[in-house]
């Protein structure tokens, strides 16, 4: 088996956290034909209460979300669990957004981002020890 594909008998939980509906529907199409079990969120504190009780493989979550930012989602999943793979997603800010931030995530990726960027960047946080 190729260690950067999903495993099809355990598959990767991801779940992916924005406030716009069309990036958790893209994200949706993009991952689970790739066979990642996918959950979305549009409400983070939705998520971390999801997270709480079934905590996934890798989180997505983009950075502007009204009452929670995904900077404090990043710091909750990782109270909860401190190796939780993440990978930030924003459109309004770029990395420097984290440079001074006691927790971080394993990677950024700028909106718009190419599938192609999108689906390697997970593959690759997925792989990480």
């Amino acid at each position: 088996m190729n260690p950067t594909e999903p495993d099809v008998s355990n598959p990767p939980r991801i779940f992916v956290v924005d406030d716009e509906p069309l990036i958790l529907e893209l994200a949706l199409l993009t991952l689970e034909p790739m066979g990642y079990q996918v959950r979305t969120f549009l409400d983070p504190e939705i998520a971390l209460q999801a997270f709480v009780k079934n905590q996934p493989d890798l989180v997505i979550t983009d950075y502007a979300m009204g009452r929670m930012s995904g900077m404090d989602l990043i710091r909750e999943c990782r109270r909860i669990k401190p190796n939780q793979k993440i990978i930030l997603i924003s459109g309004t800010v770029d990395e420097q957004v984290f440079a001074d931030a006691p927790v971080r995530p394993n990677r950024f990726l700028c909106k718009p981002y190419h599938l192609v960027d999108f689906s390697s960047c997970i593959k690759e946080v997925l792989a990480q020890e």
